[in-house]
């Protein structure tokens, strides 16, 4: 054997694979496949083999949290106590965000879509919806806020309202409370720091919260995409950014045919750097980076 080879054999006997590092749950092949299941079939998250760890991990929290040894045990109360698989949900989600990101987005939104509408409506007032969909903790949503709080001109009654819907429910009470560190708000451009103020939670002084000005504009509401959804109305805008990443490409394309349905003849998609669309989708022509508008 080369001293090359001897090395390698030696690495290999002394680092386990990943199969074999003790765990402080007992986690089986089928304990796998069954959360797998239950994640496709309840949020239409594709979990491949490659997020064995990330089920672990997320999981394991709830195990602790009811007191449970294995994950097999988790998996007989998840089928018998339908309250906690929103929990289940809640921890294999991942909810990644932070405020103007991918900023070409709201420049677009703010010239291509608010500024022409606003322009275009009288001013008694007129109806004006955006559809954060997957919000996580809020940030996408007061963003939103607050380009159309800069771009509406003063003493206009517009009818504007955003919806912001996320399947998990610990997120959305984050996102509700609208309280964040001073640190999230570096990417927030100078101009629109006004809209945030010293939450005075008692909890940390340079927490900033989202002022009134923001919070009046939203509906924060919990959402499951792949379950009928309880609106009818159109919108003139949808963001649904690095959400459909998670889903196979057969729910993708679904969800992208209801979001055409959903969007009013010349509203804009705007979707996640990371995301494409698979096969053809004749109601949509992409305008700009990831940015698609829907025909008359």
């Amino acid at each position: 054997m080369t001293r090359h080879a001897q090395r390698a054999a030696a690495v290999a006997t002394a680092v386990p694979a990943v199969s074999d590092v003790p765990r402080e749950f007992a986690f089986s092949d089928a304990d796998f496949r069954s959360l797998v299941h239950l994640a496709r079939e309840h949020a239409g998250i594709a979990l491949s083999d490659s997020k064995r760890n990330l089920v672990y991990t997320r999981v394991a929290r709830r195990l602790r949290a009811l007191g449970f040894t294995s994950f097999k045990q988790y998996r007989s109360y998840l089928a018998e106590n339908s309250d906690e698989l929103e929990s289940f949900i809640n921890a294999i989600s991942t909810n990644l965000t932070k405020f103007f990101r991918e900023a070409h987005h709201f420049e677009h939104f703010r010239s291509h879509v608010v500024a022409p509408v606003l322009h275009a409506i009288p001013r008694g007032g007129g109806r004006f919806r955006v559809w954060s969909a997957g919000c996580s903790t809020g940030e996408e949503p007061y963003t939103i806020a607050a380009v159309l709080r800069r771009e509406i001109p003063g003493g206009c009654r517009h009818d504007i309202r955003i919806l912001a819907t996320d399947i998990d429910t610990d997120v959305l009470g984050k996102a509700a409370r609208g309280i964040y560190p001073a640190s999230a708000f570096d990417s927030v451009p100078t101009i629109y720091r006004e809209y945030f103020t010293p939450a005075g939670d008692g909890l940390n002084d340079s927490n900033l919260m989202a002022d009134e000005r923001l919070r009046s504009l939203i509906a924060f509401r919990r959402l499951n995409l792949i379950e009928p959804w309880p609106f009818r109305g159109k919108f003139d805008a949808i963001f649904c950014r690095n959400v459909m990443i998670y889903f196979d490409n057969a729910t993708k394309a679904e969800l992208i045919e209801r979001f055409i349905q959903s969007i009013k003849p010349g509203g804009v998609l705007y979707i996640g750097h990371s995301e494409s669309f698979h096969g053809s989708h004749p109601g949509l022509k992409l305008v700009g980076r990831t940015t698609y508008r829907r025909g008359a």
